[in-house]
């Protein structure tokens, strides 16, 4: 009986060490209201923006990503009735339109949901009442609750796509540390036991698949409206 390995889909669905993330850290804003001074400003591996130490005055600890301008010794603050200046949570309510804002919660206190990658940041374009109403990178204007926080500013950490790997083994190790699979080897490259567009047809099918197809067979088009070139 022949016996073909698990294709690439169902291994990263098993979770194993090859494709598990090493940054443990997980970032919410904090719960906790007052003015907390940044202690230190550091890098965590799988994540694109630094991340900035802060210490409240009672000595407790919390993690934030830091926005663009951000220093250590620098006093942040946390409290609805904060200055609206980077770095400052504050709900979306007392923030003015027009301003950047990032790390969005999407219901109060859950700690943001919204625009947590470096250079991702949304508009406060209006308000109405108990909304307020974000325009994020999408274009796509969003209502969200007036007493849900997010942090003035923008992320640190935009321009890191400027800068080149220059050579494959920098790649790889970025790679790693996102518990991402590299070098990718082309579906069509490999054997019909591996993966749907395997072997000497490549792929020899339609590319396009239903969206209700098991994890071995969803590649390729997943649900598509269309496929094929379209005519000028």
């Amino acid at each position: 009986m022949l016996m073909g390995k698990r294709i690439i889909v169902r291994r990263r669905g098993k979770g194993s060490s090859t494709y598990r993330a090493k940054g443990k850290l997980e970032l919410k804003l904090p719960k906790k209201e007052g003015k907390a001074k940044v202690v230190d400003i550091q890098h965590i591996s799988a994540r694109n923006t630094p991340i900035a130490k802060i210490r409240f005055e009672d000595g407790t600890i919390s993690f934030i990503a830091a926005p663009i301008g951000l220093s250590t010794e620098q006093t942040i603050d946390i409290s609805p009735n904060a200055e609206v200046s980077t770095g400052n949570i504050l709900p979306l309510s007392k923030i003015p339109e027009g301003y950047p804002v990032y790390f969005i919660e999407s219901v109060y206190k859950d700690g943001g949901k919204f625009c947590r990658s470096s250079g991702s940041f949304a508009i406060v374009k209006s308000h109405e009442k108990d909304y307020a109403f974000l325009e994020f990178p999408s274009k796509k204007i969003k209502k969200l609750k007036g007493n849900c926080r997010a942090i003035v500013g923008k992320p640190a950490g935009f321009a890191r796509n400027t800068k080149p790997f220059l050579k494959a083994g920098t790649k790889w190790k970025v790679m790693k540390s996102k518990g991402k699979l590299y070098p990718r080897t082309s579906g069509s490259k490999m054997n019909p036991v591996d993966h749907p567009f395997g072997g000497k047809t490549k792929p020899g099918k339609s590319t396009s698949v239903s969206k209700n197809a098991p994890p071995g067979q969803k590649v390729g088009s997943i649900a598509p409206r269309r496929t094929g070139k379209k005519k000028k």
